[in-house]
């Protein structure tokens, strides 16, 4: 059972991601969502995947590539803090990424398969650390954070953009 990280492992500004799984066992979430997401994605019909519900914003396939490129990025953090990292890792720029992602050139079935690909990845990974490991804090982005804090915001970011996919986008 990983422990919700405390205030003091995460700035503020990702304690949104940490609240959205609440009070569920965050193994649980990840473990779950890796099937329930994937089956989500290949629902959707062809006509949603370039739609954006505005002006600017990225299309369905944009934001699941970019759920794809976080979750990779912060297991990438986990690993680095869980193994004692003393350098301070960036941050990164989404819009920049979103840009040079060219998702809507590519299959939303692809990106579905490559998100469940990387979700199982990350799993493997957080199910082989400690307590010791998940208790150690990183620099990223010039803040203090958690490995713990990273297992919980991996989970959290997915709900998020699922939950934004359901009310602007299907």
């Amino acid at each position: 059972m990983i422990s919700k990280p405390q205030p003091g492992e995460y700035v503020d500004y990702q304690g949104a991601y940490i609240n959205m799984v609440g009070n569920m066992p965050v193994l649980d979430v990840l473990t779950a969502s890796k099937s329930n997401t994937h089956a989500l994605l290949y629902s959707i019909p062809l006509e949603k995947e370039e739609y954006a519900y505005a002006e600017g914003k990225w299309t369905v396939k944009e934001v699941v590539n970019h759920m794809i490129d976080t979750e990779r990025i912060l297991a990438y953090r986990l690993l680095a803090f869980a193994r004692g990292e003393k350098q301070g890792l960036p941050g990164f720029e989404q819009d920049d990424y979103a840009q040079q992602s060219f998702a809507n050139e590519r299959l939303l079935h692809d990106l579905a398969d490559e998100f469940r690909a990387v979700r199982e990845s990350s799993l493997y990974l957080i199910r082989n650390l400690n307590e010791k490991q998940l208790a150690n804090i990183g620099t990223s982005n010039n803040h203090p954070l958690s490995a713990r804090a990273l297992v919980y915001m991996i989970a959290g970011h997915e709900l998020y953009h699922l939950k934004l996919l359901k009310e602007r986008y299907l």
